[in-house]
């Protein structure tokens, strides 16, 4: 079994969900992707003006954007978009780390970050596509329980998540078991 060795130096940024005046350091990112780091991203070829309009239209079109954001720079990012014709209610998710930060648990941090997120939004169901030469994205998505297929040239993953109601209290209901547990006056 093939080991692959983790930087030493740990990354000191912050996972953050992306705001829409995050857009233009979200592009940044995606355009500083080496030509490696890109084909895996989108799955092929891209040249800059596909990346330029997809990152626009990631923050139109009701994407979560979650970055790995250090120095005011995104360096990674996670995405989430619904696939509103499929049932039960599915999302597609997609990641993106820079080449000098990949094997650093970047990319395990903005997986679990944005599946947190996608049940909290009730998604049930995730995909995640990529080329079956995209040994760390198939990794990756077998740590978080993916089940992997090969499907017309592509390496399907599916993520079956619990309905958020088996597993989570409403937000609501935690933060007032939170508050009813704080001694008076400690707020």
């Amino acid at each position: 079994m093939q080991q692959t060795a983790h930087h030493a130096v740990a990354p000191n940024g912050i996972i953050r969900q992306l705001r829409p005046s995050d857009l233009q350091r979200f592009q940044d990112h995606l355009l500083r992707l080496d030509t490696v780091s890109r084909r895996d991203r989108f799955n092929g070829f891209t040249d800059d003006s596909f990346v330029t309009g997809y990152a626009a239209r990631s923050f139109h079109d009701g994407t979560t954007v979650i970055g790995y954001v250090e120095d005011d720079k995104v360096l990674g990012a996670a995405e989430l978009h619904e696939r509103p014709g499929l049932e039960p209610p599915t999302g597609e998710i997609a990641f993106s780390v820079e080449r000098e930060l990949q094997r650093r648990g970047i990319g395990g941090r903005l997986f679990a970050r944005l599946i947190a997120h996608a049940h909290a939004l009730g998604y049930t169901k995730l995909l995640v596509t990529t080329h079956p030469q995209n040994e760390a994205m198939k990794a990756l998505a077998r740590r978080f329980d993916a089940k992997l297929s090969f499907d017309a040239g592509e390496t399907v993953g599916v993520i079956e998540l619990a309905p958020a109601e088996q597993h989570y209290l409403p937000l609501w209901t935690q933060l007032a078991a939170e508050a009813a547990a704080q001694p008076a006056g400690s707020s």
